[in-house]
């Protein structure tokens, strides 16, 4: 494919993360509550959203691959994106425990492979490559324009919401995937010249097992299990105790951008520097100790000015530790296993810890309630050893594999 002036693709890119986080935006936030509305128990919201984890875990790898053997990352984002939205809308009909079941399953196997695919688009946009002079714009600003939008999206939402109910998070989210599933195509799919002469899958190593091979990946993906998935409670019940607590559906819009807002500052200012400056696995150490905090504080106060204080924490918690993650993968990688490897990055190492902390969610919040928190400040502080054993190999280019030429 010919290249791209890499500062050109900028703009298309900012447009296609807004239109995708936005989507989320309106909805992750409030989907545990427009659920439990539905009479759903705890227990139940909790195997629900644990449920959906679960289809992540092959909906996503399996649309990454076929994104990444037939080149077709573009396609296969827009069929996603599309089909996520018509899943969405069924919510609306949707009153009972099993009809709520087959939807949130079908809505999780569509949205899954999206930020994927799209940071798989987005990275190899960015990162300069061997056969093109063009400079590479920074990811961060990409993934930073995401989480604005995603602020955008969650105050929009706390007002609607307000006025109009919880089902009209549904309506937005399925109207900002469909743009979503539009502006893709503005964005470019950069295919080195190398990975259309790689060889068949079935002539090379199972391309999971290829990856996990690499020791600097597996300790990834195990770092990422621990601490991203300690969100999995943050995700599942925090707007459920704070409307318990009395705080308003406004006020949670505001407390949950909060945090979206230091992902932007950690995203476009903060993090790349710091990232380089510690290295990824000091990076990673960082956002374990401040996760083992922001979960402590959760775990003892339901009190607005203490979550003002700790949310903006989740900069650290997830954006600085994606930062790192996304320095691994192409630092590590083998470039036409990229979509794959993101796919395993979300899936198998944060993915997978969700199902089971998810469900675990459910079980501690409706035994426990908040101190449940306490469990995930646990796993965040048994990451801090792991993470700063990560060291990338001394060269930065991806490793050359069975079939497949880093270039």
């Amino acid at each position: 494919m010919v290249a791209v002036a890499r500062w050109g693709a900028l703009p298309p890119f900012i447009v296609l993360f807004s239109a995708l986080y936005a989507a989320f935006g309106v909805s992750s936030p409030f989907m545990p509550a427009f659920i439990a509305s539905r009479g759903i128990p705890p227990e139940q919201v909790g195997a629900l959203l644990a449920a959906g984890t679960a289809v992540r875990l092959l909906a996503a790898p399996v649309a990454a691959r076929i994104a990444d053997r037939y080149h077709a990352l573009r396609i296969v984002f827009a069929a996603c994106a599309v089909y996520a939205a018509i899943a969405a809308l069924f919510y609306l009909p949707s009153v009972d425990l099993w009809a709520i079941l087959v939807v949130s399953l079908v809505h999780a196997a569509t949205l899954a492979p999206l930020t994927v695919v799209a940071d798989a688009l987005a990275l190899g946009a960015a990162v300069p490559r061997a056969e093109s002079a063009a400079k590479g714009f920074e990811y961060g600003f990409v993934r930073g324009a995401g989480s604005a939008a995603f602020i955008a999206g969650s105050i929009l939402a706390g007002q609607v919401v307000g006025c109009f109910g919880l089902s009209v998070i549904v309506v937005l989210s399925a109207a900002l995937l469909i743009l979503g599933a539009i502006c893709v195509f503005l964005v470019p799919e950069v295919i080195s010249r190398s990975s259309l002469a790689a060889v068949p899958i079935k002539e090379s190593a199972d391309n999971a097992r290829t990856l996990l091979r690499l020791p600097v990946f597996r300790r990834l993906v195990l770092v990422a299990a621990l601490i991203l998935g300690s969100h999995a409670m943050h995700d599942s019940f925090a707007v459920i105790r704070w409307s318990a607590a009395g705080i308003s559906p406004a006020a949670v819009s505001v407390l949950w951008s909060e945090s979206v807002a230091a992902e932007v500052l950690v995203f476009f200012a903060i993090g790349p520097p710091l990232v380089r400056w510690l290295t990824p696995g000091g990076a990673m150490t960082l956002a374990a100790a401040a996760g083992a905090v922001r979960w402590a504080v959760m775990a003892q106060s339901a009190d607005v000015a203490a979550l003002a204080a700790v949310q903006p924490l989740h900069g650290l918690t997830f954006a600085l530790f994606h930062l790192a993650a996304m320095r691994v993968i192409a630092g590590v990688v083998p470039r036409d296993l990229a979509a794959t490897a993101q796919a395993i990055y979300a899936t198998l190492g944060a993915g997978a810890a969700s199902v089971v902390l998810t469900l675990a969610s459910g079980a501690l919040y409706g035994r426990a309630g908040a101190e449940g928190f306490w469990a995930m400040a646990l796993l965040c502080a048994l990451a801090l050893p792991i993470a700063w054993g990560l060291r990338l190999p001394a060269t930065s280019d991806p490793p050359v594999t069975v079939g497949i030429t880093a270039s």
